[in-house]
C-alpha cells in the first residue's frame, strides 16, 4: 500500500506534471501579453492556446472565455456583472455564491440534494428579470443539478442563469452551449492545474460588467496583466482533462468496502446521479473531526466538507439543506479521488477506516459492559 493516499481532490487536486512543465517554460519566457514586442507576442500566444484548450474542455468559443483568479472570482464576477437585482440561489451553493448575494432567495433541494424544480418555477413566477444561480455538481456531495432543466424553467420566464461548474468540469462532461447556460465558472487547481487561475464563460450578448478598471485586457471584461504561466496551466490541466475522469469503478468499490464494515453508514445523495470521484459518508457515531485527524495519522487525506472554511470543522450547510439529521451530519465526511488515484489509496483508505471503526465501536461497548 502506498505511505501516503491523498484522497481530498474537491479540495484542491496535485499539480500534474504535464502542467507544472509547461507553467516553467512560460516562466522561463517571459513576457507581458500587451506588449507589441516578439516577447510580448510569444506571451499573448500563449494565452490564446490556452483560452482554446479551456473552451475545448467546455464546449464555449474561445472568445467566450474570461480568465480570472479563480473559481470564487468567476463565481462573484458573474453575480455581480449582470446588473440584475432579484437573485435566486440553490440552498447547496458554494460560499463564493451564497455570500456573494447575501440578499438572495434561496432554492430548496429535496433530501438528496436535488433542486426543487416546481419551487424554482413557483419562484419565477411573475417576478421581474432575474439571475438564477445553480451549480453543476456538488462540491460536498458530487450530486449532479438538472441544469438544462433549470436553464429552460429560467429562460422561459426571462432570467439568465450562471453555473458554477468548478467542481465538475475534468469529472463529468460539460457542455456550455448544450446546458444554455449565460454563465459558467471554472477554476484551474480542482483539475490538476495551479491555484489561483479560473475562468468565467460568458455567453456572447449576455449582459456583463466588470468591477476591474483599469487597463484593456480580456478583451476590456477584467482587467490587470494576465497570470500568463497560471493560464498556461490552466490550459494544459484542460487538455489533459478532455477525456473526463474514470474513477466510477474505483468509487464503486470504495462504497462497498465502507459500507461493508458498517452497514449503517449513509452515502449521502447516492439515490441520484453524482460525480464519478466524489462520496460523503457518515460513519456512525464517531464525529467528522475525528474521522479525518484518525485518517490523516494513517497517512490518508479526507475532509470534512468544503475546504474553504480557514481550516475549520463546522456542520455541513449542504447537509443540513438535505434536511440531514445534526447528529448524522457531524458525522460525515467527504472522500474525492482524482487524476492520480490508483486502487492502492482506496485500499488504505478502507484499512484506515476499518481500524478506526472498530476501535470506536468496541470502545462503545467494553463502556456499556462496564456500565
Amino acid at each position: 500500500m502506498p505511505a501516503f493516499a491523498y484522497l481530498d481532490h474537491n479540495a484542491t487536486s496535485p499539480i500534474r506534471p504535464a502542467v507544472l512543465d509547461a507553467m516553467v517554460e512560460a516562466l522561463r519566457a517571459g513576457g507581458n501579453p500587451s506588449s507589441v514586442h516578439s516577447a510580448g507576442r510569444a506571451a499573448r500566444t500563449r494565452i490564446d492556446v490556452a483560452r482554446r484548450q479551456v473552451a475545448m474542455l467546455v464546449g464555449a468559443p474561445p472568445s467566450e472565455i474570461i480568465f480570472t483568479s479563480g473559481g470564487t472570482e468567476a463565481n462573484n464576477a458573474a453575480l455581480a456583472g449582470t446588473g440584475r437585482r432579484r437573485v435566486l440561489v440553490s440552498a447547496v451553493e458554494h460560499e463564493s455564491v451564497l455570500k456573494a448575494v447575501p440578499q438572495a432567495d434561496i432554492i430548496p433541494v429535496d433530501r438528496n440534494g436535488v433542486v426543487d424544480l416546481a419551487a424554482l418555477e413557483r419562484m419565477l413566477a411573475g417576478s421581474p428579470p432575474t439571475l438564477v444561480s445553480v451549480m453543476f455538481a456538488n462540491n460536498e456531495t458530487g450530486v449532479i443539478q438538472p441544469v438544462a432543466e433549470v436553464v429552460r424553467l429560467a429562460h422561459a420566464a426571462g432570467a439568465l442563469v450562471h453555473c458554477d461548474a468548478v467542481q465538475a468540469a475534468g469529472k463529468a462532461p460539460v457542455d456550455f452551449r448544450g446546458l444554455g447556460v449565460d454563465y459558467l465558472s471554472l477554476s484551474a487547481h480542482k483539475l490538476g492545474g495551479p491555484t489561483g487561475v479560473g475562468a468565467l464563460v460568458v455567453r456572447a450578448g449576455a449582459p456583463f460588467t466588470s468591477d476591474r478598471k483599469g487597463g484593456g485586457q480580456e478583451s476590456n471584461r477584467r482587467a490587470g496583466t494576465e497570470n500568463v504561466a497560471g493560464i498556461v496551466g490552466f490550459g494544459a490541466a484542460a487538455k489533459a482533462s478532455q477525456d473526463g475522469l474514470d474513477t466510477v469503478a474505483l468509487r464503486g468499490r470504495l462504497e462497498a468496502g465502507l459500507r461493508a464494515i458498517a452497514p449503517l453508514a449513509t452515502i449521502h445523495g447516492a439515490a441520484v446521479p453524482r460525480l464519478v470521484n466524489t462520496t460523503c459518508i457518515s460513519m456512525p457515531g464517531v464525529r467528522a473531526e475525528t474521522q479525518v485527524m484518525a485518517l490523516d495519522l494513517a497517512g490518508v487525506c479526507v475532509s470534512a466538507g468544503a475546504a474553504c472554511s480557514s481550516g475549520k470543522v463546522t456542520r455541513s450547510a449542504v447537509l443540513a439543506a438535505m434536511g440531514v439529521e445534526p447528529a448524522e451530519s457531524e458525522t460525515a465526511i467527504r472522500i474525492s479521488c482524482g487524476w492520480n488515484t490508483v486502487s492502492e489509496d482506496i485500499d488504505c483508505l478502507i484499512a484506515a477506516w476499518k481500524g478506526l471503526y472498530i476501535r470506536v465501536t468496541h470502545s462503545d461497548l467494553s463502556q456499556a459492559r462496564a456500565a
